[in-house]
């Protein structure tokens, strides 16, 4: 056996260790957003240091931010508004494009050339031009941020989901099934989704990727989670006042961004190999 990766035959999947490292980092992150709440130090608004950007230490494992509150806590709890926001943001784009994508696909006439027509305009708007302009004009807040990000990313998940639907619409078990009298819900279901389903959940970790750095820097701008709340993205930016002196408090969170993206474009570096095993 390699020492690079092992393949569990009943499940006819080969994971790649990098790929099960990122799946590693993801999954403690998952578990870190959802239990924050019950593991963090300290409150997230309590002053518990005078020293603000303080150093790390016993007590403070990642000092402290600019007014001497406890980092570790704040970066915890920022993963809850991070990735409980981004994966919202990421199924709604990805559910509503994808839908969109295979019906289109299927329809065809008219209403592939509308409904393309209209996601395109709406993709060729600047991503954080439009996150900016309606989180500044409407307010922020977290369904208005979810539906904003969702909104942002749903034409690429349609564009991507409707090429992969049109190479599986002109395919001879297709005909058949429509030689056999069935209509457009069982064509989606049954045969088109089956078959776009790797493809699509590559492509659910991409765009989830972009939405953690869109959101971070709406955060970092100001329009994302607001105080005492705060993002990964917001943390770098209240803090970014420490940076020439080496603080934690600007430093850890940049981290933490850094490992969630990174580990998720590492497991789906691995998903194409999962997808070859079990297609064979």
């Amino acid at each position: 056996m390699a020492l690079t990766a092992f393949t569990p035959r009943k499940l006819g999947f080969r994971f790649n260790i990098v790929g099960m490292l990122g799946f590693a980092v993801i999954l403690l992150w998952a578990l870190v957003a959802i239990f924050a709440p019950l593991i963090i130090p300290y409150s997230i608004g309590d002053i518990v240091d005078f020293d603000y950007f303080g150093p790390i230490s016993v007590k403070f494992w990642l000092g402290t931010d600019y007014l001497g509150r406890d980092i570790l806590s704040r970066i915890l709890m920022g993963a809850r508004y991070t990735v409980g926001i981004s994966l919202a943001a990421v199924c709604i784009s990805c559910v509503s494009g994808v839908a969109l994508g295979m019906i289109a696909a299927v329809i065809g006439g008219w209403f592939d050339s509308v409904l393309s027509r209209f996601l395109d305009a709406l993709n060729s708007i600047p991503s954080k031009l439009f996150g900016l302009v309606v989180v500044a004009g409407v307010g922020s807040s977290i369904p208005v941020l979810i539906l904003t990000l969702a909104v942002i990313y749903t034409p690429g998940a349609y564009r991507f989901a409707r090429a992969l639907s049109v190479n599986i619409n002109t395919m001879d078990f297709i005909t058949v099934a429509r030689a056999r009298g069935e209509g457009t819900l069982y064509l989606i279901r049954s045969e088109i989704l089956p078959n776009i389903l790797g493809p699509v959940m590559a492509d659910l970790g991409l765009r989830f990727v972009f939405i953690v750095l869109l959101l971070s820097g709406l955060s970092f701008l100001g329009l994302g989670v607001q105080p005492p709340n705060a993002d990964w993205g917001a943390l770098v930016r209240e803090n970014i006042g420490g940076l020439p002196f080496g603080a934690p408090a600007v430093i850890f969170p940049s981290i933490a961004i850094a490992s969630l993206t990174i580990s998720v474009n590492l497991l789906i570096d691995n998903l194409p190999q999962k997808i070859r095993d079990r297609s064979n």
